[in-house]
């Protein structure tokens, strides 16, 4: 994919890169490129102007999509899920009770639970949102959080038209981590946000925020312990970010 802001960069952006083709003896075939494209399909999303979303072809399956009866259907189901997790804020969080199902020696019983999780996940996917594509040249904030057994994040940055979403994270805590104190958790969750996003944030100004006060103030507390410790050290020495309350 060759993105460029205007159409007579775009042109200059093509020859510069069919100039690098020929230099490396690559070719290409012309019945499989498609040029000058305001939108397009690229594995299974639709990538254009205003941002990236889930192919309508994919939302039509995700509605018509029946509840699991056995673990290979549930399998399948998150699979799917899986493949689109950037775009479903808490996607951890929200399909806790279908990955329990997944642990060795559970029997598969569809309850309550996983059946209002499973209606979440077909209901939100039926109208996703559309994720705007990365502007470096502007600041970021990060959105975090922790619950009990999940952490989760949102990329935003503002464009002129308010904060828009970039990309969702999240994540189930292993079992040792779930034992975590609940600023450890929280704070779990912002390195977590800024190694997925490395890429995004490095060189940026972030603002990171949070519903925990004292993860302002970390570095000042005394006592605290290696991991958070190492945990501040990896920002800092990787990071320009400023940590605030939601």
């Amino acid at each position: 994919l060759i993105y460029s802001k205007t159409q007579e960069q775009h042109l200059k952006d093509l020859e510069q890169v069919f100039q690098r083709l020929q230099e490396h003896r690559l070719i290409t075939k012309g019945s499989n490129c498609e040029f000058l494209k305001s939108e397009l399909e690229f594995l299974g999303h639709v990538v254009g102007a205003n941002g990236i979303k889930i192919d309508p072809k994919k939302i039509t399956t995700i509605h018509d999509w029946k509840p699991p009866t056995n673990l290979q259907e549930l399998q399948s189901f998150l699979e799917f899920v899986n493949y689109v997790r950037r775009f479903i804020p808490n996607m951890a969080g929200i399909t806790e009770p279908l990955t329990n199902l997944l642990r060795k020696g559970t029997l598969f019983e569809w309850g309550e639970r996983q059946q209002t999780a499973f209606d979440e996940l077909r209901n939100f996917l039926t109208s996703p949102p559309v994720l705007r594509i990365a502007d470096p040249s502007r600041p970021f904030e990060v959105l975090t959080d922790a619950s009990d057994f999940a952490i989760g994040a949102i990329l935003l940055q503002d464009f002129g038209d308010g904060l828009q979403p970039i990309a969702y994270e999240s994540r189930k805590l292993q079992a040792a981590k779930r034992n975590y104190p609940v600023h450890d958790k929280e704070m779990l969750a912002i390195v977590h946000a800024f190694k997925v996003w490395r890429c995004y944030l490095t060189g940026a100004d972030v603002t990171v925020r949070t519903d925990h006060k004292s993860l302002q103030y970390l570095r000042a507390q005394p006592n605290l312990n290696p991991r958070l410790i190492h945990w501040l050290d990896f920002l800092e020495s990787n990071f320009h970010y400023t940590i605030t309350l939601k």
